[in-house]
């Protein structure tokens, strides 16, 4: 972690509040018999998450909101992505022993709802890990990067002091959850690969076993 006083650039922390808050919102209304966690505990996720990003933009001491916050961030993806693959069974589960008794609506609008917080949680994670986190990437040091984008292969095309951002990481994993596969950038560490495998194959559940199941319903 690098000291404050080294800290020269910080990212902007208002697009990841935003996913943020949009993976609570869909964590907290989905229904009962698919909510992995207590209705009590995305919030309070949330809030965890959000203070020490806004702490970081209204005082001079970032050292202990950068510390605070990585800690945050990944017990919000832990959490979070173990409630969304637990969302993924309780879909699943009725699917194959009750299947008479799935509302095709329903199941569509869960479906979407896991597929979308797949998407975000991701996104959070690929920004976190990326070249050393978003401080690292602002400020850039030199740090091996997990992915490579094309701006990175062609520089001369990129915007001045280009680097990768928020955005960059959430289109990369939309096009991870829709394609299943990096349709822009390439990994180019295990644990990037890791992480596109494990997004590639809860997206690939859910499209494929939750999503065309609930489109059959509808349809018959």
């Amino acid at each position: 972690m690098r000291k404050s006083a080294d800290v020269a650039h910080l990212e902007p922390r208002w697009p990841v509040v935003l996913a943020i808050l949009v993976v609570i919102l869909i964590l907290t209304l989905l229904p009962n018999r698919v909510r992995a966690l207590p209705m009590w505990l995305p919030p309070l996720l949330g809030i965890a998450m959000i203070v020490p990003m806004v702490a970081l933009s209204l005082t001079s001491a970032k050292a202990p909101w950068l510390r605070t916050e990585w800690i945050v961030t990944v017990l919000f993806l832990v959490i979070a992505g173990l409630g969304v693959v637990d969302e993924l069974i309780f879909l699943l589960t009725p699917m194959l022993r009750r299947p008479s008794e799935v509302n095709g609506l329903q199941l569509l609008a869960s479906s979407i709802g896991v597929w979308a917080s797949n998407v975000l949680i991701f996104s959070v994670a690929y920004w976190r890990t990326d070249r050393g986190g978003p401080e690292d990437r602002a400020n850039h040091a030199s740090t091996t990067p997990d992915w490579l984008f094309p701006a990175d292969g062609a520089p001369e095309d990129a915007p001045v002091n280009w680097r990768p951002a928020f955005i960059d990481y959430l289109f990369l994993s939309s096009c991870t959850a829709t394609a299943f596969s990096p349709a822009e950038a390439q990994p180019l560490t295990s644990r990037a690969k890791l992480l596109l495998m494990l997004e590639s194959i809860i997206s690939l559940v859910t499209i494929i076993a939750i999503v065309s199941r609930a489109i059959n319903i509808l349809g018959s």
